[in-house]
């Protein structure tokens, strides 16, 4: 994984781990790896996506069983999208808007663009 500069590294874990939920990877009720598993194979210290861990667990997307491990919460998936869903709205499409009408793009445009994908 390729990390942002720009981003706290324990954030982008929390969004990789929301990723392989929202693609069917994990699933509700599904053990999902350990701390030291992630960290091994992202490249980082254990503490780190164990910060991750934590923030996904106060968001109820995934929920621990003591010596057992990290499970997927129910409803995981539909958190996560309302989640994401608000960001984009928030941030991603004013900034869209903008830039369409900095550089005078339609929605017509648009439409094409996504037609043709």
């Amino acid at each position: 994984m390729d990390f942002n500069k720009n981003k706290p590294i324990y954030l982008q874990i929390y969004d990789h781990v929301c990723e392989r939920i929202l693609n069917g990877e994990f699933r509700s009720g599904d053990k999902i790896v350990s701390v030291r598993e992630l960290g091994i194979e992202l490249g980082v210290n254990p503490n780190t996506v164990m910060r991750a861990f934590e923030r996904l667990q106060m968001k109820e997307i995934i929920a621990t069983k003591r010596g057992i491990g990290f499970y997927v919460c129910e409803n995981a998936k539909e958190k996560i999208m309302s989640e994401q869903k608000k960001e984009f709205l928030d941030n991603a499409v004013p900034e869209l808007f903008k830039k369409m009408d900095l550089y005078g793009i339609t929605l017509e445009e648009l439409t094409k663009i996504k037609d043709n994908r």
